[in-house]
């Protein structure tokens, strides 16, 4: 970090950042930071200079422009393309982009409906759950498992490391997660490469792929679509749902217009920033950005969270409103490195919203929202546990325009 700037400002994660964040906005676009564990970084936090530096081409993801970068990196598994650059970046993404299609997501979108429905047949017809643990984490969960070809005995484990990785509850926690999941992976892809099956990993681990991945690349590219095809769209679904059932008008608003179930999980990518930040970027060379000199080798970290809730790109952001248009969130990133599984969490979460608030109408929060846990890292943001009450399944009368049956949200 050049040393003739401002000092830097402690900046720990934390799971409700956005009043400091707002604060941090009102003073300008960057601020110097010091992140505990990583170092100190440019903050970026106004909607405008966050696109900027996600486009910037002098900024690289690769840890080796870093000037600490022999010992700066924490603990990845493998290398990924969230690590790469171009071209590198563009060859591991061309490899897997054809996954993940708007024809892909649609082929896939009968199987997720029926894990969803599955979940919603487990849990009691009245009474309490906690929708996190029944119902938002394992949908993701058991999708991006069945695409790569994780072992439905193997799932929970995979999603304790990864939870651990993304949101560490220290560092030795952390690199002992680290070190499991990569002998885990490591056979696994080893087992899809001998016994081939039709999943998405047995492809990429084939001898007969062409352009193949690299066995280190490989461990990363398998690494990263799990960890990245589930964690945020667990915490999408959950914040989704705890911000209808704290504004009220807008659930009464999503159930006399179901067409509205895509507004509402748009609206919450925005307010709510499953992803708080993006992965830190490092200067090739001395840059200015939004007014501020950035010397080579310094970390910048984008708040794709300050970001979404810039009130000169959002008026009143932050109010939840399922009529606005926020075009221009940064929920899922921008520029290359833009979430290349965006439209398949985008449909998990619509489902899950719709078939939910179909069979539990009357659902409830049951816990204070003041009282619930979120865990948060610098890059993401989730509840523990989403306590509710499922009511009846029998739906009260609806509000004026509903549909006949009572049903909120049609199949």
């Amino acid at each position: 970090m050049s040393a003739d700037g401002p000092a830097p400002v402690e900046w720990a994660p934390t799971p409700f950042p956005f009043e400091r964040l707002a604060a941090l906005r009102a003073e300008g676009p960057v601020h110097r930071v010091h992140v505990p564990g990583s170092g100190d970084a440019w903050l970026v936090v106004t909607r405008d200079a966050a696109r900027a530096a996600l486009t910037d081409p002098r900024l690289r993801n690769d840890i080796r422009h870093s000037a600490g970068w022999e010992t700066d990196g924490g603990h990845a598994v493998g290398r990924n393309m969230l690590q790469s650059d171009p071209p590198h970046h563009t060859r591991l993404r061309r490899l897997v982009a054809g996954h993940f299609t708007p024809g892909r997501i649609a082929a896939l979108r009968p199987r997720v409906e029926a894990v969803a429905r599955d979940l919603l047949e487990r849990m009691p017809e009245a009474g309490h759950a906690d929708l996190v643990g029944a119902y938002a984490l394992p949908l993701p969960v058991t999708v991006i498992c069945d695409l790569l070809g994780v072992p439905a005995g193997d799932r929970e484990d995979f999603h304790t490391w990864s939870n651990e990785l993304v949101m560490p509850t220290d560092a030795e926690t952390a690199a002992a997660s680290a070190t499991a999941l990569t002998g885990y992976l490591t056979g696994l892809i080893a087992r899809k490469a001998r016994t081939p099956d039709g999943t998405l990993l047995a492809d990429l681990a084939s001898p007969d792929a062409s352009d193949g991945l690299t066995p280190e690349e490989l461990l990363g590219m398998a690494f990263l679509l799990l960890v990245a095809g589930h964690e945020t769209t667990v915490n999408l679904i959950s914040a989704t749902v705890l911000s209808l059932l704290t504004h009220p008008d807008q659930l009464a608003l999503l159930r006399v217009r179901p067409e509205l179930a895509g507004a509402a999980v748009e609206e919450s990518l925005r307010l709510n920033s499953p992803v708080h930040a993006g992965a830190f970027r490092f200067a090739a060379e001395p840059l200015e950005l939004a007014g501020t000199r950035v010397a080579a080798g310094d970390a910048v970290l984008v708040s794709l969270a300050a970001a979404s809730r810039d009130p000169l790109a959002f008026p009143d952001p932050d109010r939840f409103d399922l009529t606005r248009r926020p075009q221009g969130h940064l929920g899922f990133g921008h520029g290359v490195h833009h979430c290349l599984g965006a439209p398949l969490a985008r449909a998990e979460a619509a489902v899950a919203l719709r078939l939910l608030l179909e069979r539990h109408p009357a659902l409830t929060l049951d816990a204070g929202p003041e009282s619930l846990t979120w865990r948060a890292g610098t890059l993401l943001r989730g509840l523990t546990a989403l306590p509710v009450r499922l009511g009846p399944l029998t739906p009260p009368p609806g509000p004026p325009g509903a549909d006949p049956e009572g049903s909120p949200i049609r199949p």
